[in-house]
């Protein structure tokens, strides 16, 4: 006995029922907007060895929560390591932190080989305006500030509008430069001498306290002790690199670009295959599914990060398989039943193909289910993804794809 499920009589439910997701979705995304992992925001990529064989991802990982570094992720290192040296670890953060010293900073800044504002902004945020411009108008400031040092001035007026309330003591500090014996002999000439060190003295007293809040050495001690105390093991950082917020872009624009090119590809394959009108309600789907499985993402706060990119990829191109099983079917009955109502024609192909596309889609969301539930979190992103785009997948191919091109059909 043939199923006859009316699926094109109830496409205008169906379509509601989409575009209610498609609305709340798009409402979550954004006004909750994404859980964005490292790949996207930038952070901090450390090695670390722990002497001991007994350690896993896992702990680290939940040691690593514990302390306030959320959603790290932890992978075993490929670095040969022998099992009296113990195990390494790559430990990704999003936090930022300084990687360079003062000095190091200080120097780079005085020579103006990058921006203040580009040196703090990916670790203080909104913050970093504030300290890029005291730091840009103690620079400017410098030619007079070197004057009134010469006259043997009181600094503190000069320094007031950049260190605050602690002008006072800086001044004292800086004018300490100049020995007693300096001072009697030439304090315009040894002020002149040692101008380059007076300012990056004052520099470095400016920018001192941000980046040993947020320096390495503070973060790496952090860690260690933790590692010690909690699960009784020795460690060492053996490299700790800054994830810059331009990789994060870079990383970013490709994403956004592996999905255009994937539909643009998607919408002309299927203008070969069949037509373009299909194409457009492939590209439909497509959008359907991808937006609905986003908002899913926003509302549970699952990471978004390149596995998660990776999963909806794969959607992209689950769900396409799915539709063109369904589209074959109409063009095959196209060609068998000439003068059948399209109506009719596409709601039989879609009954013909409904069971084979219910198992294909059961088989695999089993699979990703259980990777959910049981796969560590490295991979969570991932199988979420999977597991929502295969049922909405599944539910496109039958409900959205075919019966939305049908008044085309009927034009064309």
């Amino acid at each position: 006995m043939r199923r006859d499920i009316d699926f094109v009589g109830k496409r205008v439910v169906f379509i509601t029922i989409s575009l209610i997701f498609i609305a709340l979705s798009l409402i979550f995304i954004f006004t909750k907007g994404f859980d964005l992992g490292v790949d996207f925001t930038g952070g901090t990529e450390m090695i670390i060895r722990v002497k001991s064989q007994d350690v896993t991802e896992a702990d680290l990982r939940n040691l690593l929560d514990k302390i306030g570094f959320t959603h790290a992720r932890v992978t075993r290192s490929g670095l040969n390591v022998s099992k009296k040296e113990g195990k390494d670890f790559i430990v990704t953060v999003r936090h930022m932190f300084f990687a360079k010293t003062p000095d190091e900073i200080v120097n780079e800044i005085y020579n103006k080989e990058v921006k203040p504002y580009q040196v703090f902004s990916a670790v203080l945020g909104r913050d970093a305006k504030d300290l890029a411009n005291r730091i840009n108008g103690l620079m400017n400031s410098f030619d007079k500030i070197i004057e009134d040092m010469k006259k043997g001035a009181d600094l503190t007026a000069d320094l007031k509008p950049f260190f605050g309330d602690k002008a006072s003591e800086v001044a004292k500090a800086v004018n300490s430069l100049i020995t007693p014996d300096e001072r009697k002999a030439d304090l315009a000439g040894a002020v002149d001498r040692k101008r380059e060190m007076i300012e990056k003295f004052l520099l470095k007293k400016l920018i001192e306290k941000p980046v040993e809040e947020y320096g390495k050495t503070k973060v790496v001690t952090k860690i260690l002790s933790a590692i010690e105390k909690n699960l009784g093991k020795k460690a060492m950082v053996i490299s700790f690199t800054e994830i810059s917020g331009s990789a994060a872009q870079e990383i970013r624009s490709g994403t956004y670009t592996a999905v255009l090119v994937a539909i643009i590809a998607i919408l002309l394959y299927i203008t070969l295959r069949f037509n373009f009108i299909f194409g457009i309600g492939a590209i439909v789907a497509l959008i359907h599914d991808v937006t609905i499985t986003l908002g899913f993402y926003s509302f549970f706060g699952y990471e978004m990060n390149v596995p998660a990119v990776a999963a909806i990829l794969t959607l992209i191109g689950y769900s396409l398989n799915d539709t063109i099983v369904v589209y074959d079917r109409i063009r095959e009955n196209f060609r068998r039943y000439r003068k059948m109502d399209v109506e009719r024609l596409v709601n039989r192909s879609i009954n013909e193909v409904i069971v084979r596309s219910i198992n294909t889609s059961l088989t695999t969301f089993f699979v990703v289910l259980i990777l959910l539930i049981f796969a560590g979190k490295t991979i969570k992103s991932f199988a979420f993804g999977m597991t929502v785009g295969t049922v909405v997948g599944t539910y496109s191919s039958l409900y959205i794809a075919a019966p939305i091109v049908i008044k085309w059909v009927k034009k064309f």
